[in-house]
């Protein structure tokens, strides 16, 4: 398995700033870089005599590419698709035919070859030009502008000669593309799994990785129109947007705002939610938090700033569990979050209006999380922390808010 993830969109020059360090490191005689370089270094030379040259191999080696050749190819061709340049991708498979049929990165992953790395993006002039070459991954191609909800291009994969295959609603309930799960039940897909289990795509939907807020509602719509019937509780309405239900919800219940809610009624095994917790893929833990907790993770920053104004207090606590885990707040979701790791609440607005309605920046809790499909799928144990502690010794840090943890300091949090 490769030491490091190659990007989508792999950025040359950094790679190339990448190499030098590592040279560096080397001659310098530093153990973690001369660990890395021998490692990955097919036949390596003593530390202080390599070159740049036997530096760039390792590195492209240790991202699971076979060489600096293959790397510097994969960053034109994906940079060239990025920017819509037909001219430069004809070019690169003209000269390199090889490279119309390998994944546009040089590494096996969910993207594809060019014509489907192409689809995700909605380059339909570069996808008719590489079929015209003889790309053959038309239907990959056709998969993945559905998951991307790239529907026009879609239509025309399909017109080419694409076709629907058994669990196609999946890929766009994984990704929240409300617009790709509706084309895929246009052309008459099976609201299914592929071994035809009806319920899996709304636990996807539920469940799945991404952040998405406004597709998730129109997926759960849909979800709805299928004649699945979605349960009448408040973090379902959470789930779907709707502040009109949480209003009802609250003139029944005075303790709403208060409530803390098991992880089964957050993802309802009756709806195919899984029984194993960690696969409903979050940040900080959800299980036994207010519906303001489940804000936070899902970027429901309206409906947050709603149960505020009702009257939700910012300090409130998740339920403490029979070993002592859990009481934490919802900034703590601000900290390590998914919908950061999606790309959403680089502004720390999330984060703002919790510290504006007097969330405490140094309320103190114990934490214990498994993160699923990542290297380090372990438990791990975080004791009496705050949320800046649970930032910075969480054990995976592209789920850490950087952001988030900087307004926390400035508002007077302490490691």
């Amino acid at each position: 398995m490769p030491d490091r993830h190659f990007p989508v969109r792999p950025n040359l020059e950094q790679l190339r700033h990448q190499a030098k360090d590592l040279l560096r490191g080397m001659h310098a005689g530093e153990t973690a870089a001369i660990i890395e370089f021998e490692r990955n270094h097919p036949r390596p030379p003593a530390a202080r005599a390599a070159k740049l040259a036997d530096a760039q191999l390792a590195l492209a080696q240790s991202y699971g590419l076979p060489s600096w050749r293959r790397l510097v190819l994969a960053c034109r061709m994906t940079n060239a698709i990025w920017r819509n340049d037909v001219a430069e991708v004809r070019e690169l498979v003209t000269k390199y035919p090889e490279l119309r049929d390998e994944d546009a990165r040089g590494v096996k992953g969910n993207w594809g070859p060019p014509m489907s790395y192409a689809a995700n993006l909605g380059r339909d002039e570069i996808i008719a030009m590489l079929r015209g070459l003889g790309a053959n991954d038309l239907q990959q191609a056709f998969i993945r502008a559905c998951l991307q909800g790239k529907i026009e291009t879609a239509r025309k994969l399909h017109a080419m000669g694409a076709q629907l295959v058994p669990g196609m609603v999946m890929g766009p309930c994984e990704t929240l593309h409300a617009s790709g799960l509706a084309f895929a039940l246009e052309l008459g897909a099976t609201f299914s799994d592929e071994n035809g289990h009806r319920l899996a795509p709304v636990a996807l939907i539920l469940e799945t990785y991404s952040r998405y807020p406004k597709g998730k509602h129109e997926s759960l719509e849909i979800v709805g129109a299928q004649g699945i019937a979605l349960p009448d509780t408040a973090p379902m309405a959470v789930h779907c947007g709707r502040i009109d239900l949480l209003e009802k919800h609250l003139r029944r219940d005075a303790n709403l705002l208060t409530r803390t809610f098991a992880h089964e009624e957050i993802y309802p095994p009756e709806l195919g939610c899984h029984a194993d917790h960690t696969l409903a893929l979050h940040g900080t833990p959800l299980a036994g938090t207010t519906l303001l907790h489940l804000c936070v993770d899902y970027d429901e920053l309206e409906i947050a700033k709603w149960l505020l104004e009702k009257g939700a207090d910012a300090n409130a606590r998740a339920a403490v569990d029979a070993d002592g885990f859990g009481g934490h707040t919802a900034l703590f979701g601000c900290v390590v979050s998914q919908a950061y790791r999606c790309g959403l609440q680089r502004d720390a607005a999330f984060t703002k209006v919790l510290l504006d309605s007097g969330a405490d920046p140094n309320v103190r809790a114990s934490l214990r999380k498994r993160l699923r499909f990542v290297e380090n799928e372990m438990t791990h144990e975080y004791r009496d922390v705050t949320p800046l502690e649970w930032g910075e010794r969480f054990h995976e840090q592209d789920w850490v808010n950087r952001d988030a943890m900087r307004l926390i300091a400035e508002r007077g949090g302490e490691l």
